[in-house]
Order: C-alpha cells, then sequence, then structure tokens
C-alpha cells in the first residue's frame, strides 16, 4: 500500500512537472508567436515603404491631407472663427455699455468703443453683437444665412494647395528620418525595445512636421486670412492675398506666426504619429485579422485627439497672430509669443487658450483618422502597380 501511494505521488508528481513544463513551453511559444507578428509586420512595412518610390511616397502623403481637409473644411472653418473672436471680457464690457450707454474709459485713455475694432482683427468681424452670443451652431447657421452654405469651403483651395505639399513632405520625411534614426540606433531589422521605437517614433514625426511647416508656410497663412474672412472681402484670391500681405506687410509678413506655428507643429506631429504607430502596433498583435482601413482610422482619430488636446495653446495663438495686420488693422500682440501668450491670459483666463476646442474635436476626429486611413490605402493600391525602374 506503501509502495502503491509512494508510486502514485512519483506519477502525479512527474505529471505535474511534465504540465508545467507543458505551460511554460506553450507560454515561450506564444511569446514568440507574438515577436515573430511583431517582427512580421515591422519587416512588412518596411518592406511596402522600400518599394514604393519618392513620387508615390509623396503622392500618396498628398492625396490623403488634401482629401481629409476637404471632408472636414467646415469644421475648420468653424474653428478659425471661434479662435478669433473676441475676448470675453470686452465683450461683457460692450453688453454694458449697451445697457447703460456709459462711455467707458481704460487706463491708457482709449475707450471701449475706440479698442473694440482693434480686437476685431483677429477675425475681421464687425458685428460684435452677434459675436457676444457664438455657439458652434449659431455660428454655422450664421454663415450659411450670411454666407450660404459654399461659405463652409471658403478658402479651401489654397487649404488644398497648402495640405497637397504640407501632407506630401510630412510623410515622406517621416518616413526618412524614421530609417534614418532606426539605422543609428542599430535597430532597422527588428523591434527590440518598445521605448526606443516610441522614441523613434517620437523625434521622426516632431522632425517631419517641423520640415513640412517650414516649407509650407506662407501658404498656410494665406489660407487662415482667407478662411478668417466674413462679408466684407479684403483678399480676393491666394494671388491677391500673397500680392497684399507682401505689399503692407513686406514678405516677412508671410511667415508672421512661424515660431509659434514650429512650437505647436513639432509636437503635434510627434504625438500623432508615435500615439498611431504604437496603437495600431497594438491592435494588430490583439487582433491581426481586422481590416487595415478601419484599424488606421480608429487609431489615426485617437492620435489626432491625443496631439489636439496637448497642442491646441500654441494652434490657438499661432492663428491670432496670423491674422494681425488682415484687413490693414492695427496690430494687438505686439510682444511676440509669449506676449500674446501672457494677453490671452490675461484678458481671456486659462479657459480662454482653449477657445473653439470643441469643433476642433469635431474637426480632428475624422480628419486625421481620415488622412491615415487614406494614406494607408494608397499605399496599398500604389503596391500593386508595377513601378518603373
Amino acid at each position: 500500500m506503501n509502495m502503491e501511494a509512494r508510486v502514485g505521488a512519483v506519477v502525479e508528481g512527474g505529471q505535474r512537472a511534465l504540465n508545467s513544463a507543458a505551460a511554460a513551453a506553450h507560454g515561450s511559444i506564444v511569446d514568440a508567436g507574438a515577436r515573430k507578428f511583431l517582427q512580421q509586420q515591422h519587416n512588412n512595412s518596411q518592406q511596402q515603404h522600400s518599394q514604393l518610390g519618392i513620387i508615390q511616397q509623396l503622392f500618396a502623403g498628398g492625396v490623403a491631407g488634401a482629401f481629409s481637409k476637404t471632408c472636414t473644411a467646415p469644421l475648420a472653418r468653424l474653428t478659425i472663427l471661434f479662435q478669433a473672436v473676441y475676448s470675453p471680457s470686452l465683450l461683457a464690457l460692450y453688453e454694458f455699455h449697451k445697457r447703460t450707454n456709459v462711455t467707458l474709459y481704460f487706463a491708457d485713455g482709449n475707450t471701449l468703443l475706440h479698442l473694440l475694432p482693434l480686437y476685431a482683427v483677429q477675425g475681421m468681424h464687425s458685428d460684435v453683437t452677434a459675436l457676444s452670443k457664438a455657439s458652434i451652431w449659431r455660428e454655422a447657421s450664421r454663415v450659411m444665412n450670411e454666407e450660404g452654405f459654399r461659405a463652409f469651403w471658403k478658402g479651401n483651395l489654397v487649404t488644398i494647395a497648402h495640405r497637397l505639399p504640407y501632407s506630401a513632405v510630412s510623410f515622406y520625411a517621416y518616413e526618412r528620418y524614421k530609417s534614418l534614426l532606426q539605422s543609428v540606433l542599430g535597430v532597422e531589422n527588428h523591434r527590440g525595445n518598445g521605448t526606443t521605437d516610441l522614441a523613434v517614433h517620437f523625434i521622426g514625426g516632431g522632425m517631419a512636421g517641423i520640415t513640412a511647416a517650414s516649407a509650407t508656410y506662407p501658404l498656410d497663412l494665406v489660407r487662415t486670412r482667407l478662411a478668417a474672412q466674413r462679408n466684407t472681402i479684403y483678399y480676393r484670391g491666394i494671388l491677391h492675398a500673397f500680392h497684399t500681405i507682401c505689399r503692407e506687410e513686406g514678405l516677412l509678413g508671410l511667415y508672421k506666426g512661424l515660431g509659434a506655428t514650429l512650437l505647436g507643429v513639432g509636437p503635434s506631429i510627434a504625438i500623432s504619429f508615435s500615439v498611431y504607430e504604437s496603437l495600431r502596433s497594438f491592435w494588430q498583435s490583439k487582433r491581426p485579422n481586422d481590416s487595415t482601413v478601419m484599424v488606421s482610422l480608429a487609431c489615426g482619430s485617437l492620435s489626432g485627439i491625443a496631439s489636439s488636446t496637448a497642442t491646441f495653446p500654441l494652434d490657438l495663438v499661432r492663428r491670432r497672430m496670423q491674422l494681425e495686420g488682415a484687413g490693414g488693422r492695427a496690430r494687438v500682440y505686439t510682444t511676440g509669443l509669449i506676449g500674446a501668450f501672457s494677453h490671452i491670459i490675461k484678458t481671456e483666463g486659462l479657459r480662454g487658450m482653449y477657445r473653439g476646442i470643441l469643433p476642433e474635436y469635431y474637426k480632428v476626429v475624422p480628419g486625421v483618422g481620415i488622412v491615415f486611413m487614406t494614406y494607408e490605402t494608397l499605399k496599398m493600391l500604389l503596391l500593386c502597380i508595377p513601378s518603373s525602374k
């Protein structure tokens, strides 16, 4: 009996050892399989980029950006109009003036009614009363009633003219910077460290954003001024805007707000690319059979939310600095980037730094998702076309 017990214990212990060894082997196989999958996805991505020519990569990036901007143009214009409105503090004083008919003087001797037109430079608004009760849907209704449905795409031609080269340079530069960084760090043929991969995507995205923004900034400034026009048309088109700005503000006027742009675009694109790449890799490792198009759309949308939340205050300051001097009006932000931040916080509070964030989210969620989805789709389609070398 004791012998049977000992034999049974040995057999049971041996079975547990075998089960533990099998479980460990299975875990190793699963881990190895996951690593192999991620390695295969990375190698496939690298192979796709190497097979695509320069013209094809530029084409895919440019068309993706232009298509996305056209789809979200109405919300983009609403965002610009919201970023450009008067400060709430001045509007409250204006409402007080209307009720009491009291003339309000500031410490420098200027009256309220004298200062209001100076602040109108941001959005070229003429109806102060309408702006005092602004909301997203009220502003959309106003645009429809006063300017017509096509006005939502006002300035979209220059947007496309800007977005085609911007998006093309951005995606192409990102792939080049990423390859360079991977080569320098010695991780071009494998995905070793998640932190290293994240750093590569973040730095590569930031450098790509700065490169693209610097190359196409004058078109961005002209697009902003055309989109901010309301009833009074000061710029009659792209060429007229370029000519007028150069004549009235000099050649450097085309680069007004570039500092704020680079400070915002660098982190924005860095966050966008790094979050997108990380989410896509994680998603594909968990659900490899999901549609590439849907994965790109979802991950791109989430990356857009992350980047916009982090960099929106810089975007707002950039827009307002770009609109200074428009229509020959007086300047408000005369002390540079830091002074502009201080002025907005002093007159509008911290909430003023996120004026227009809601329509920005409405625009970004589909916009960035469409960019990545279209880019990935065009890459797959272009890979099916034999390239002549």
